[in-house]
């Protein structure tokens, strides 16, 4: 009943607007299910013998076959003629009577073999994707008008319904921050698709010119005396701009970087700085704090330090930038981005939080679209179905997050007490955790009878493995989800 509705309901979406990307029907589907499950011919030789479908590498791992792929796609999902590109995709096989789990994290895409949390705890196969335009998976030469939302979302539906075919079982969407967006997203133009959604740490900012809620938080977030440590020490870095930015410039000379996109060093350095205390929100744990120098017995090397460890020197650089083009791209056109006031730095800030345009090569259009994120948080709130929101509780970007409405059904937005961007199932209270594992568990088709019966016994199908279970969020220069 409920792939009956929501393929209806995916009809109505994305009627007008589906191209190739939109060519899955009613009867597709039906023939996607269908596939045989004694089929004898070697995994990668399935696999290679969809159209578009080439390898670039296997890598052996106990217990399944890891491919990284490429994925032939339209630039343009509305006009398929209009050429092409190659998508670089991995494939984490297990075995094709089991479920799978679509994740991206909404940048790159990792060549190493890992799962996510999703797919250890329904002990599933995993398809990952590299976002559109982040390189090497961009069309040359780019047309940035073709990266948007829908057509990353048409890129997500073209690779299931290829797959589909040979792993029929049921499938979840999952990704973290910028990827949680993206499988939000999925699920927002192609609700037939999948059967689940596990969404972590995903900000939803749905009005980008109202952004008080950013405020609130980091007024409140953990302990007064770490607000008051932190801030201090970002006082402290533009009252010392002078000597601050010697090391910076020297830095610079040393490794070649540039600041054309941004314009000048004395903008790349107070964008650097006006990050710090939202980054260690991000990356960090109130413990942490213990860490952090007090700002007015500091030496400047260790105010240098400190800046550089949490929010990142080379963030705003043209080098640091060029790679994630993309995500500012996006977040100046369709997704927003946090505008955050920080009154306490009065007069010593010269330009405040400055917008995505500053981050994005001039070459490059940019117009802002401030009707896409309400139509996404307004489906969100009235047709969530099967679908799973994680936050972290000290977390910036989980101020502005997706909230279910009275049309949501069989979905939660859940909590970890404590935790940073890298809120997981793991980390929620024990009754919480037990229940997400065994949605999760149930929405794959995987939950065993004792789950079915008592929620509380749900607990992943798989054991921890540190090297394909790594969970661990990355601390990475600049503000990104």
């Amino acid at each position: 009943m409920r792939k009956a509705l929501r393929w209806l309901l995916s009809l109505v979406l994305v009627i007008g607007a589906v191209g190739v990307a939109g060519a899955a029907t009613a009867a597709d589907r039906g023939t996607n299910t269908t596939a045989s499950p004694t089929d004898t011919t070697d995994i990668k030789d399935r696999i290679l013998a969809i159209p578009g479908m080439s390898l670039i590498q296997e890598t052996p791992y106990e217990g399944y076959r890891f491919f990284v792929l490429n994925y032939t796609q339209p630039i343009d999902h509305r006009h398929p003629s209009k050429g092409t590109f190659q998508q670089r995709i991995t494939l984490l096989h297990k075995d094709t009577s089991r479920p799978t789990v679509f994740f991206t994290g909404g940048y790159n895409v990792s060549t190493s073999p890992s799962r996510s949390e999703p797919t250890q705890i329904v002990d599933g196969n995993q398809v990952s994707m590299e976002y559109r335009y982040f390189t090497p998976s961009r069309p040359q030469p780019a047309d940035w008008s073709k990266l948007d939302i829908w057509q990353a979302a048409s890129d997500q539906h073209r690779i299931f319904t290829a797959l589909k075919k040979i792993y029929p079982k049921k499938w979840l969407a999952t990704g973290g921050s910028k990827g949680g967006m993206t499988a939000t997203y999925f699920e927002r133009f192609y609700p037939a698709d999948m059967d689940g959604v596990v969404a972590y740490v995903a900000p939803n900012d749905v009005v980008n010119k109202e952004d008080s809620a950013y405020d609130t938080f980091l007024a409140t977030v953990g302990t007064k005396e770490c607000r008051d440590k932190l801030d201090a020490m970002q006082r402290e870095a533009l009252i010392r701009r002078g000597p601050l930015e010697k090391k910076y410039q020297d830095w610079a000379a040393q490794t070649g970087s540039t600041f054309s996109t941004v314009g000048t060093l004395d903008k790349a350095y107070e964008a650097v700085v006006l990050d710090y205390v939202w980054a260690f929100w991000q990356y960090s744990l109130l413990s942490d704090c213990a860490s952090i120098p007090t700002a007015a017995t500091a030496s400047d090397q260790e105010i240098y330090d400190s800046i550089d460890a949490i929010s990142g020197f080379s963030a705003y650089t043209d080098q640091g930038l060029e790679q994630y083009t993309p995500y500012y791209y996006q977040a100046g056109t369709q997704m927003g981005s946090p505008d955050i006031k920080q009154p306490y730095l009065g007069k010593l800030s010269r330009y405040g939080y400055q917008p995505p345009r500053n981050f994005v090569p001039r070459s490059i259009p940019m117009t802002f679209d401030p009707k896409v994120m309400p139509s996404v948080d307004n489906w969100v709130q009235h047709h969530a179905d099967h679908m799973l929101f994680v936050y972290g509780q000290n977390d910036p970007w989980g101020s502005e997050r997706f909230r279910l409405g009275k049309g949501a059904r069989d979905s939660y937005v859940l909590t970890a007490p404590g935790a940073n961007h890298g809120a997981n199932v793991a980390g929620l209270v024990p009754d919480q955790k037990a229940k997400a594992t065994a949605r999760i568990l149930d929405w794959a088709g995987v939950a065993p009878a004792a789950v079915q019966q008592d929620e509380a016994k749900a607990k992943p199908l798989t054991t921890f493995d540190a090297k394909l279970d790594r969970q661990k969020t990355e601390r990475e220069p600049g503000l990104r989800p």
